[in-house]
């Protein structure tokens, strides 16, 4: 007997495939990712190239020239490791002078510009856990470049709201505002520059000698050390921004062993507090004393303590994340079940925290306590996307790219910008995460991925800046809570609170915040507004909630099962 399609639970039917699964923010990436995997590419091979592709379909969100913390799984070497595809502040930068300079902002423009770290990151993760040439994995986001893809509703949306801005720096007008206007839905966006840059890390790949990690070294020497940087490295200081050669030549994306807590038997693991990545874990060892199997889903109870459990780990993370390099972050505590029972404790049923708690640990800060802040940036804020994939082989890729049009121009001549994501950096002297030579701004991205027992079981992650863990607290907890499909799971109705400074400058903070997308029952937004959160209603699907992709391995079935967000333009596709 067919399904009853009545009796479906999401509106896109999860995607279930036998062989590999890729899904993505963007469907072109996504079948970019697939290409590759049909010519024999494992899972870093293809997510390398669909998150590439990223960069050039989502450029309102993305860039080859942004961040992309990556978490990679090499099955047979049993292998997982984080990459952290964040560049520092240039390394003569201090406080001080930059305030000289800025003043007490952090604008748009180079003013927010540090060392690209995402071509480090894809070329650093190609290298070690591919098997492809960078030649090979590129082709996709070449052709994207040189004969261009069709504008879509939400590209165009991005940059018709941004056409302000985008026409004060003529280098990003001339892509994206050809003519004077805004581009058509349908229309054809080339990319012609970004195409040449491609091309000529191509050459220096098929130009250089040796093995194929010693081609790719060479094509990542080409981008830090040769024209491109020197390019980059003029542009930005030509524009009173804070950039070196020096700086380029000696950047390099570091590869570490992932921050990890447990969940109800599965292990779950997130790049560190360099950036949000760890908010994740805290939030769910909170959770995890909460029966919230036995709560009515979306219930105001369930909302609730998910909430506060994220409240309780955002002001952990304003009072202690921060680049480890520069920071003693004490994050084997902050992790810890201990900490997790002694911060669940805090929490009231009754009452929600009117203000950002102080951080737990109860360390000494000399910083004062941030006062309301309602009012959003005045200018456009960056988002993100994601990408994540599972081979033939049970290998897993995970990445969030990010930095997208509106956060600093088009360097002329290259087709990318120089990575704007300074503005998650701090001017408070006291702040962990404040400007400091060489330091990486505290960074909202971040990917995921989790395992149940040693074998792998899913890959995770959204755009969304610091709604990111949020998302992801709320679908995760959806499959293994409440036995949901990943597709069903990703589409539930969210919250979010903005009960803590948000990462991007100024920081606004909304004391005791909380948004709900509308189709949230009235008489829960009710019960949540009794008991103190400040209800923001959103609509019913908001792209505020977050653009979740996740893959889920059946190993009982040898079956993966994927699901990829309504709320955008995401999309799974297997085999």
């Amino acid at each position: 007997m067919p399904d009853d399609p009545a009796r479906r639970l999401s509106h896109r039917p999860p995607i279930r495939a036998r062989h590999y699964l890729a899904a993505s923010g963007n469907y072109l990436a996504t079948v970019a990712a697939m290409r590759i995997l049909d010519r024999g590419g494992n899972a870093t091979d293809a997510g390398v190239a669909a998150g590439i592709c990223l960069n050039v379909l989502m450029p309102d969100l993305t860039n080859f020239g942004g961040v992309a913390p990556i978490i990679a799984y090499d099955r047979g070497r049993n292998e997982l490791r984080s990459i952290s595809g964040l560049g520092p502040w240039a390394r003569d930068v201090t406080l001080e002078a930059y305030r000289e300079r800025w003043g007490d902002r952090i604008p748009p423009g180079v003013a927010r510009c540090v060392v690209p770290g995402a071509p480090s990151a894809w070329l650093t993760a190609l290298a070690r856990f591919g098997t492809m040439s960078f030649a090979e994995i590129a082709q996709p986001a070449l052709e994207l470049c040189e004969r261009g893809f069709p504008v879509y509703p939400s590209l165009q949306r991005s940059i018709r709201e941004s056409s302000g801005l985008l026409r004060t720096w003529p280098s990003n007008a001339e892509i994206f505002l050809r003519g004077g206007g805004e581009p058509e839905i349908g229309g054809i966006l080339v990319q012609a520059d970004m195409g040449r840059t491609f091309r000529t890390l191509i050459a220096a790949e098929e130009k250089a000698n040796g093995t194929r990690e010693e081609k790719i070294e060479a094509a990542h020497d080409e981008f830090y050390q040769g024209e491109i940087a020197e390019t980059i490295a003029a542009f930005v200081s030509d524009g009173s921004g804070f950039m070196s050669l020096s700086d380029l030549a000696g950047f390099r994306a570091e590869v570490e062993t992932p921050v990890s807590t447990s969940y109800r038997g599965i292990d779950v693991y997130m790049c560190g507090p360099w950036c949000q990545g760890p908010v994740l874990g805290q939030a769910l060892n909170i959770l995890e004393g909460f029966a919230l199997a036995g709560m009515e889903h979306n219930s105001a109870d369930h909302l609730h303590v998910v909430a506060q459990s994220l409240n309780l780990a955002f002001a952990d993370r304003d009072a202690y994340y921060a680049d480890p390099r520069f920071a003693d972050v004490p994050i084997e505590r902050l992790m810890s079940k201990e900490y997790a029972a002694y911060q669940r404790a805090r929490i009231s049923m009754e009452r929600a925290f009117d203000r950002m708690p102080a951080g737990g640990l109860g360390l000494r800060s000399d910083r004062a306590e941030p006062g309301p802040q309602p009012e959003r940036s005045p200018f456009p804020q960056p988002d993100t996307s994601y990408v994540c994939v599972v081979d033939r082989d049970g290998n897993a890729f995970s990445a969030t790219p990010s930095d997208g049009m509106v956060t600093s121009p088009i360097v002329p001549g290259l087709g990318l910008l120089c990575s704007g994501r300074g503005y998650q950096s701090w001017l408070d002297p006291a702040h962990p995460a404040r400007i400091e030579g060489g330091k990486r701004p505290r960074l909202t991205p971040s990917p995921a991925m989790a395992f149940r027992d040693g074998k792998l079981l899913m890959p995770f992650g959204t755009p969304g800046h610091d709604m990111q863990p949020q998302a992801m607290v709320q679908a995760f907890v959806n499959i293994v809570d409440f036995g949901m499909e990943v597709q069903e799971a990703i589409e539930q109705p969210r919250v979010a609170t903005s009960n803590f400074p948000g990462t991007g400058w100024p920081h606004p903070y909304t004391p005791a915040g909380m948004g709900v997308e509308g189709r949230i029952p009235q008489s829960v937004v009710d019960d949540l507004a009794r008991r103190g959160h400040v209800i923001e209603q959103w609509p019913r699907w908001s792209r505020r909630a977050g653009n979740i992709c996740a893959i889920v391995v059946d190993h009982d079935n040898g079956a993966l099962c994927g699901g990829a967000d309504a709320r955008a333009e995401a999309y799974a596709l297997g085999w």
